[in-house]
Order: structure tokens, then sequence, then C-alpha cells
């Protein structure tokens, strides 16, 4: 078994609510010095920005044969307004999920002096497009359906921040149903597992990850959150996650 750092709730730039100095390259480097083995970038409602991002880690690896390992995700939003984290196993799968997406987005524009611009970047750090509508908005795809979708994709579903007052899928729900056969939630940066397991007995029969949800350089984690895995594959993370 090899123990890996992760980071697996990353936003850039294309999040609205993410800073300018979250562009592909930034979060990679960033990544490296703090030397992560696994990171998930998961925008809110969108993975076009992940052909960039990934693009930049091989060619880093190739540069230096340092390995930074992506987990393609999207930070996805339900009707019921849960934030969940779906992680998909190829750039292939991610890219269909922001297809499906998109389309449950409502017609609702974004406004960048309010929420901040939704910039498309490609490797080389520049600006190729923006996002026009809001991608914070809730999606008119309930739990169930989001399961079932990302599921058909090969993915998974992780609840997240399931700690949160607003946003989490206890917030909205008050419960994870049964029917989407959860394995893994993510519990806030500076929340304990043996409080939530103290809050919410449930819980009990799931497994916890820490994910840092960094919207700016600075707060993506450092090398204190690890998990034990037989080797350094996107599926093989995919199949303990999931």
């Amino acid at each position: 078994m090899e123990k890996v750092a992760i980071d697996l709730h990353i936003h850039s730039l294309l999040s609205p609510c993410g800073q300018a100095e979250m562009t592909p390259n930034n979060i990679v480097n960033m990544a490296l010095i703090k030397e992560l083995d696994f990171i998930a970038v998961t925008d809110h409602n969108s993975a076009k920005n992940l052909p960039a991002i990934m693009a930049v880690a091989k060619e880093l690896a190739k540069e230096t044969e340092i390995g930074l390992c992506i987990l393609p995700g999207i930070e996805v939003t339900t009707k019921e307004e849960a934030h969940i984290l779906a992680y998909l196993p190829t750039l292939e799968a991610a890219m269909a999920l922001d297809e499906i997406i998109y389309q449950h987005l409502p017609d609702v524009s974004n406004q960048k002096e309010i929420f901040g611009p939704q910039i498309i970047m490609d490797e080389h750090d520049q600006i190729i497009g923006e996002i026009d509508k809001l991608l914070i908005s809730a999606t008119d795809i309930g739990v169930e359906k989001l399961w079932q979708i990302v599921t058909d994709l090969g993915g998974i579903l992780v609840p997240a921040h399931i700690d949160r007052t607003s946003y989490s899928i206890i917030a909205s729900l008050g419960f994870i149903p049964l029917e989407l056969d959860v394995k893994t939630c993510e519990v806030s940066k500076n929340q304990s597992f043996e409080k939530v397991l103290a809050n919410f007995r449930f819980f009990k029969d799931y497994q916890f990850i820490h994910g840092s949800d960094a919207h700016q350089l600075e707060d993506i984690a450092e090398r204190q959150y690890f998990l034990e895995l037989p080797d350094m594959r996107r599926q093989t993370l995919i199949d303990y996650l999931g």
C-alpha cells in the first residue's frame, strides 16, 4: 500500500468565487510545491478548465519526472441546493458530464461585477473564453438523478462538506438517500471526523475525507490529508472512494 497526499476539492478561476490567481499552471505548480500526489479541481457545475489543468500536469511530468495525478471532477449543485462532488475516471467522462450539467442550469447570466468572471484558460494560462450562465446556480437535476448520470459515466459521488449548515446534502435533505450507494463523504477542513460522527450517528457506515475547498492558492492543502492506495492510478482512487 502507498500513502498518498490528497486535496480533492479545489476551484480554479472558472468558478466565479475563485481568485484570479487560480490558473491551471498556478494550481498544478502549487500542488507540486506542497508535494501533493492527487488533486481534483472541482469547479462549480463545470469542467471546462480541466483540459488545460490536465495538460499542464502531463507536460510537467514529462519535464520533471514528478508525477501529479489529476482526478477529473465537478462540484455539482443539485436542485435541492446540495453540493455534490462528482469524480470521473477520464477527462472525456468529465466533459460529457459538463455538457449535461450546462443544459440543466437556469438561463441566469453571470453578473461579473457581483460574482466575478468565469474564465476558461488554455494550458499556457491564456484566456480562451468565459461562461455566460451563472455557475453557482442550482441545476434542475435532483440528487438521485445525478447519481444515475454519474454512475453511467463510470464515476462516483461524494457529498461535499457534509458538516455545513448550508449547501450540504444534510442541510438540504437531512440524510443521504440509501439508493445513492455513497461510500465516502467530505468533511470541511476545519471540522474533525469525530465531531461529525458524534453529531450524526448514521455516518458510522461511511468513510470520510477532508478537502481544502480552496479558492485561492494559499488555501490548497499542505501534505496533510492522506489515503492508503495500492498504486497511483485514478481508477484506484475512484474504487477507494466509491
